[in-house]
């Protein structure tokens, strides 16, 4: 029997490579066929390097040539790989939005999402247009840190599109997990479920036009981290952290994550939180129950910005269970003490934006090492 190209073609077609998203034909993989009599070679070439992958492709040529084309058909499939040297998911940068900044820190409890909160309220109170990602997926606080608990993003259509509408209230916008789960159900998700939930926050979310992005990423240094970059070219980092040495050492990890070669991050500073305590009765006192100055000599010796201290108050931590930042507050230390903080920041990232260019996301090829990627 005399076996018919465009046949072979045609039955081709029902096939979807491992990783291509489109049939044989569409994505380009099938690059050639030979037709012998009975026999026929196809050549195709397919970028999952992995057995498994053409294993499953050379099965799948020669059972729809047996079904469709002809049953006793001798089949021969050529496979060539032609993997990518790096991941093909590139960074892009959000239309409206100035700069980007992740608040971060090496472990958990030393009041990151706190000082996340506070900052951002402050910029708005200074006049800044101001959005909020709560980026830690496993733990979101920021619907409870600005009483929106309750609160759904609605759809709004922008060009076209469908796109989530922020949460706004003190004059930040905000998105977090939160608003869609309920209070009392774990988020149970590996990596790429959590990554596809950011980056669904992150670009199908109509943010408008804001100076500041503040991204709240969860404690430690792992893969949301890593899947942020990925994504985001980020203007620079701040890491908080309290002054007792087993939390220095978990900052020193998260200034070396964003310092590493094939990162890049610009490291904006260090904030100390829960710097010393201050009794109510006793306004003059100052007790350094986690340490003195430990951020400050981190920062002293990673040679990056000291962003100033935060003392341990009560009313911040009842500030943020009711909804209601801290830093609102008028004619008060606190105010005081945020707004300075805040406004070093901001010198910071106006240092940053004249001094370097700006940031590029990155491509990750491994988990112990990353490479850069032009945007």
């Amino acid at each position: 029997m005399k076996l018919n190209k465009q046949d072979i073609q045609k039955a081709l077609e029902s096939i979807t490579v491992p990783g291509e998203g489109a049939n044989m034909v569409e994505s380009g993989a099938l690059k050639n066929i030979m037709t012998f009599a009975d026999e026929v070679v196809v050549d195709i070439t397919i970028t999952n390097p992995s057995l498994q992958a053409r294993k499953k492709v050379e099965v799948d040529i020669m059972k729809v040539i047996h079904e469709k084309v002809y049953e006793k058909a001798k089949v021969k499939v050529n496979i060539k790989v032609e993997a990518p040297e790096k991941p093909s998911i590139k960074g892009r940068s959000i239309p409206g939005i100035t700069n980007i900044v992740a608040v971060a820190s090496g472990k958990g409890g030393v009041g990151k999402s706190t000082v996340t909160a506070n900052l951002a309220v402050t910029l708005a109170k200074m006049g800044f247009k101001v959005g909020v990602l709560d980026a830690d997926i496993y733990g979101p606080s920021m619907p409870l840190m600005f009483d929106v608990e309750g609160e759904r993003p609605l759809a709004v259509n922008i060009d076209g599109k469908s796109k989530m509408k922020p949460v706004e209230n003190y004059g930040v916008k905000m998105l977090s997990i939160g608003f869609f789960t309920q209070p009392d159900q774990a988020v149970i998700w590996r990596g790429p479920m959590a990554a596809k939930a950011l980056n669904q926050m992150i670009f199908d979310a109509a943010w408008g036009e804001l100076d500041f992005l503040l991204l709240d990423l969860p404690p430690g240094t792992g893969d949301i981290h890593l899947s942020i970059m990925q994504s985001l070219p980020i203007t620079g980092a701040v890491v908080v952290s309290t002054p007792q040495n087993v939390a220095l050492a978990d900052a020193k990890k998260g200034v070396a994550m964003f310092q590493q070669e094939s990162i890049n991050v610009p490291v904006l500073g260090i904030i100390e939180n829960m710097a010393y305590f201050t009794p109510a009765e006793l306004p003059n006192n100052k007790y350094y129950i986690f340490g003195k100055e430990g951020a400050k000599n981190l920062a002293d010796d990673l040679k990056v910005p000291y962003l100033g201290e935060l003392p341990l108050v009560q009313s911040i931590r009842e500030a943020g269970d009711v909804g209601r930042p801290a830093a609102l507050q008028t004619a008060t230390a606190l105010e005081e003490a945020f707004e300075k903080l805040t406004r070093n920041v901001v010198q910071e990232v106006v240092n940053r934006n004249e001094s370097l260019p700006p940031t590029e996301a990155i491509k990750i090829t491994t988990m112990a090492g990353c490479s850069a990627v032009k945007k």
